[in-house]
């Protein structure tokens, strides 16, 4: 069965892939950014869209998320690993703000309140529009409120296939 709002594939950057000294570069400059520690984010996300493929409208912080020991996902961290020759762009349709893809560049927005961060910004819905020529290649990596790596080592993220 093909989602209805979501066509793209993925995989997830763990064990070799982080340790991997690009990758690890990769971790430090987003650690420099966001003055976070990489421990409170997850694994990253690699997506690949092919042409007319999609993500709908959604939000990367779920209000049940709240309710995890590592809080929700108050930021996201989006890169671009390929350009595309048209289409594939990253919309915020409440802000009305479209971002082509380009290779090395990257995006990071909040998904929550700064001054709460258990309550999800409405205005920071997204899309990955629909790919019309070329391959988007990206990368997501999500951002928690406090240390994911160690509550989903305890298997406090819902997520066990981790370890």
């Amino acid at each position: 069965m093909i989602s209805q709002s979501r066509t793209s594939s993925n995989a997830w950057c763990r064990h070799q892939c982080e340790s991997d000294p690009r990758v690890q570069s990769v971790i430090r400059k987003i650690e420099e950014v966001t003055n976070i520690p990489y421990g409170h984010s997850e694994s990253f996300q690699i997506l690949r869209y092919e042409p007319g493929q999609f993500y709908r409208v959604h939000h990367d912080m779920g209000p049940r998320q709240v309710e995890l020991s590592c809080g929700p996902r108050i930021l996201t961290f989006f890169l671009y690993l390929s350009d595309v020759e048209e289409g594939g762009e990253t919309h915020f349709p409440q802000i009305g703000v479209k971002v082509k893809p380009r290779k090395g560049s990257a995006v990071l927005w909040p998904s929550t309140y700064d001054h709460n961060p258990m309550q999800q910004d409405p205005r920071t819905h997204h899309e990955a529009m629909a790919v019309k020529k070329g391959i988007k290649f990206a990368a997501n990596s999500w951002i928690h409120l406090y240390d994911f790596q160690k509550s989903n080592l305890w298997g406090c993220t819902g997520s066990f296939d981790y370890i």
